[in-house]
């Protein structure tokens, strides 16, 4: 391990979609998330502006069975670390995508407005 390199990330986001749940040849289950991150800021000329970043998040084994109850709209605090792939195509195209891979899932409050009255059976937390 090199000592002088970190690769952690933290995020607190909105649940974008349901999450796509998958089985690999060997049957572990993983899901795939995708999270809403917002910032605003001020301009130049004191206007508010916002930016909504969206970020892959993979899950795996146990994660992904508590994750696959996850609703759209739920805010949650993830931890994992980065990992990049590469792949070719079919056509021979090459593409490149940068995921997050989770360790622990955390469900934060309510969901959206529209869903907080629905009455609910969610975990209030995984890791």
């Amino acid at each position: 391990m090199n000592r002088n390199s970190a690769n952690k990330v933290i995020l607190v986001g909105h649940l974008g979609n349901q999450p796509e749940i998958r089985f690999t040849t060997n049957d572990i289950m993983s899901a795939t998330l995708n999270l809403a991150t917002n910032s605003m800021w001020r301009d130049d000329e004191g206007d508010f502006q916002e930016r909504t970043d969206w970020h892959r998040v993979v899950v795996w084994r146990n994660l992904a069975d508590y994750a696959k109850n996850l609703k759209k709209g739920q805010m949650l605090y993830i931890e994992g670390h980065l990992q990049s792939r590469e792949w070719t195509d079919k056509e021979n195209n090459k593409h490149f995508i940068t995921e997050v891979i989770a360790d622990a899932l955390t469900t934060l409050g309510p969901r959206k407005k529209e869903e907080s009255n629905e009455k609910s059976d969610e975990p209030e937390d995984q890791s």
